[in-house]
């Protein structure tokens, strides 16, 4: 499959991500935030960092490029797009997740190992989990507190869109622990922590985020 990626300024982990999908078994597409098409794209990764310098909050601004206005578009249609991070936060604003990130309860960045447990592996990008699966990949943040208001939680946990959840430790301070949500269709997913950094046994704390860039290859093939 061709994944587009998106890079905006001050992006990070574009060219991370590139290779992950890459790695993943699948096409990567370099896609620009100015860029009005996505190039026959069949899905999107909005990667992380610190977009627009993450001024007003945290992509914010991004969400306005015209790049997105396809991606939205996209999304609503059923396309598949992973928001990693700063692209989770890109994915709230553009109110294609529900809830919100903001400043980590401790107010320091973090970066570390994380343990996570997949708790959703219907969705397209973690199909190649079993459910409840543990896996570490990296955790890097300022701002990966996820809050979210009562009613809105109370849907998240009710419907099972809860994707990933911390253990061990909370990093952050998110609410109910989560790490990462999907939309109701399932086609959408934002993840804080960074599975492109754990792809390859050289680097990283080993391969176990690369099922979020094959589980797209199982299911077309499934």
């Amino acid at each position: 499959m061709k994944i587009g990626v998106v890079t905006f300024p001050g992006t990070l982990d574009d060219v991370d991500a590139r290779r992950a999908v890459t790695i993943g078994g699948n096409e990567a597409v370099a896609l620009w935030h100015g860029d009005e098409d996505l190039k026959g794209v069949d899905a999107v990764v909005l990667p992380g960092g610190f977009s627009y310098g993450d001024y007003l909050r945290c992509g914010a601004i991004s969400r306005f490029s015209p790049v997105m206005t396809k991606v939205i578009e996209s999304a609503n249609a059923g396309m598949p797009v992973l928001g990693i991070c700063n692209g989770f936060q890109i994915l709230t604003e553009s109110h294609l997740l529900p809830g919100a990130l903001i400043r980590n309860d401790h107010r320091k960045f973090i970066c570390r190992d994380q343990k996570l447990r997949i708790e959703n592996n219907t969705t397209l990008w973690t199909s190649a989990y079993a459910k409840d699966e543990e896996i570490t990949v990296v955790l890097k943040n300022g701002e990966g507190n996820f809050v979210a208001d009562a009613e809105t939680l109370k849907m998240i946990e009710g419907e099972g869109r809860v994707v990933a959840r911390y253990l061990d430790v909370n990093p952050n301070g998110s609410v109910n622990d989560i790490a990462g949500v999907t939309n109701e269709r399932g086609n959408v997913v934002g993840l804080m922590p960074h599975p492109e950094h754990a792809v390859e046994d050289l680097t990283g704390p080993g391969t176990q985020g690369l099922g979020f860039f094959t589980s797209l290859v199982e299911k077309a093939f499934a």
